[in-house]
């Protein structure tokens, strides 16, 4: 059974965590600023306009999609954490149900991860990229989904770990390949056979493809390569077989 109280409070504990490291916050913005600027602004001399958009701004819910993906897998490290430091146990030994834990850890990453997405918003006037309310909000509501399901992805993994050595490495080898397989950096029909097969089974691909379709809707579809209905039922699904997933092996392994 769902308890609303346990996901509050982890959600609380977690947001005052990341609201107090000003370092994390800091960070968290440093890294989507010098892709956008200094990888984005270089390569846009030398990679020619998609659909009458400039490389640099093509990047741009790449770039949302990169913050979305960083700040989502690792809000994970926080079980490692709590299981080496021993307040995990208490956790478990509490009357409360592992979905609710699960549920709580998920909800706490993806309103995290919104804070900074809406942080890179912010950013967009400086690029030539105009937004309505409308858009803005069907870009919240895209990330919102993708970092869900990327949190539960992290929680997945995240059971099977008890350093941050352990969970560090397996993570950086999941996280850049999954980027750089998005669709995030250039287009996913370009990518060779393999590749384009290996990106097409990548969650991240359809969340950034949704970004596209909302943020450039006049593109005719030049900028994008799914139906955004196609990118949001994937996505859905995805985070449907991962909280379940995850839900599952929270139950099993940690007791």
């Amino acid at each position: 059974m769902i308890d609303s109280n346990v996901i509050r409070v982890i959600i609380l504990r977690e947001v005052k965590k990341f609201v107090r490291e000003k370092s994390r916050l800091i960070s968290s913005i440093a890294r989507p600023v010098i892709w956008l600027f200094l990888v984005g602004g270089g390569l846009s001399r030398l990679v020619p306009d998609q659909g009458g958009v400039s490389y640099i701004q093509f990047i741009y819910p790449g770039i949302i999609g990169m913050t979305v993906l960083f700040s989502s897998i690792f809000s994970a490290i926080s079980i490692i954490w709590d299981k080496e430091f021993g307040y995990m146990k208490e956790i478990l030994v509490a009357p409360v149900s592992r979905s609710s834990i699960v549920l709580g850890k998920a909800l706490s990453g993806t309103i995290v991860s919104m804070i900074q997405v809406f942080m890179i918003l912010l950013l967009s006037p400086f690029l030539g990229i105009s937004l309505d309310l409308f858009q803005v909000a069907e870009v919240l509501l895209i990330a919102f989904m993708l970092s869900f399901c990327l949190c539960n992805i992290g929680i997945l993994i995240a059971v099977f770990y008890d350093s941050f050595e352990s969970f560090s490495v397996i993570m950086n080898f999941i996280v850049m390949p999954m980027f750089f397989l998005s669709g995030a950096m250039y287009p996913v029909n370009k990518l060779p056979a393999v590749l384009s097969w290996l990106a097409r089974v990548n969650p991240l691909t359809y969340g950034i493809d949704g970004l596209k379709n909302v943020i450039f809707p006049l593109s005719g579809g030049s900028v994008s390569d799914f139906p955004v209905g196609t990118d949001l039922v994937i996505i859905v699904l995805t985070s449907a077989i991962f909280i379940t997933l995850s839900t599952l092996l929270f139950r099993t392994r940690l007791k």
